[in-house]
């Protein structure tokens, strides 16, 4: 069942990876781009230190830590999606920084990093797409040195009635048909906003990183409530 789930996800993925940023900007109102910036900031990381971007896309977030942290970070970021892969290495080369982010292949489910190797890892919009968190956040764990910190940003459902209601009918009519005119893909943008309703609340997920190791665990609503930041630390 992992194997069926990952290669939907993988292949709806690069599917939908040539039309990824345009639609990232225009279906958030550009609202994307300020998320990521609170995401990368809200890890604190020290200078000389060393990161990771998991279900790293087009590398959005990556060079986000780049631009936050110049020379004094060696990122990594990883991915299963060819397609976002070599978008992501074109992007990188193109903005001059493919001797700074350093890119690779890779399952969330099974990191090919050795345990406490690293400051801060990230995850921006991918969590949702993992149905076996816990274990993927148990490799961010492993993955992290002592006093590292997990920062995860997610789409989320808003709580206020009225913004829910407005955001539910964007969500479910007029997002999908949106995404299906420039994607091409009518199952991405169906599957969109069955996954963010069917992510679990906030204090839940806070629970499952509990589960997975994480204290000191935190997280901010942004933009109304459609998108939740999520931080936890690694203290042992």
């Amino acid at each position: 069942m992992m194997n069926i789930e990952l290669d939907f996800i993988k292949d709806m993925f690069d599917s939908i990876a040539p039309k990824y940023d345009f639609l990232n900007r225009f279906l958030s109102l550009r609202q994307d781009i300020r998320w990521r910036r609170e995401l990368v900031f809200s890890a604190h990381i020290p200078d000389h230190g060393k990161v990771v971007d998991i279900a790293c896309g087009t590398c959005d977030v990556a060079l986000e830590i780049e631009k936050q942290k110049k020379n004094k970070i060696e990122i990594f970021a990883a991915d299963f999606s060819p397609g976002m892969l070599k978008l992501g290495k074109k992007k990188i080369s193109d903005k001059g920084k493919k001797n700074t982010i350093h890119l690779m292949a890779a399952n969330a489910l099974n990191l090919p990093f050795k345990h406490n190797s690293f400051d801060a890892i990230f995850i921006a919009f991918g969590i949702r797409n993992i149905m076996d968190r816990k274990t993927a956040l148990t490799e961010f764990h492993d993955s992290l040195k002592k006093g590292g910190k997990a920062a995860i940003l997610e789409l989320t459902t808003p709580e206020q009635g009225m913004v829910k209601k407005f955001y539910m009918f964007y969500f479910k009519r007029i997002l999908p048909f949106l995404g299906t005119i420039f994607s091409k893909n009518s199952g991405a943008y169906h599957y969109l906003p069955e996954s963010v309703i069917k992510f679990p609340s906030q204090e839940e997920f806070a629970r499952i990183m509990r589960s997975a190791g994480f204290s000191e665990i935190k997280w901010k609503q942004m933009t109304f409530g459609i998108v939740t930041l999520f931080v936890g630390t690694k203290d042992v």
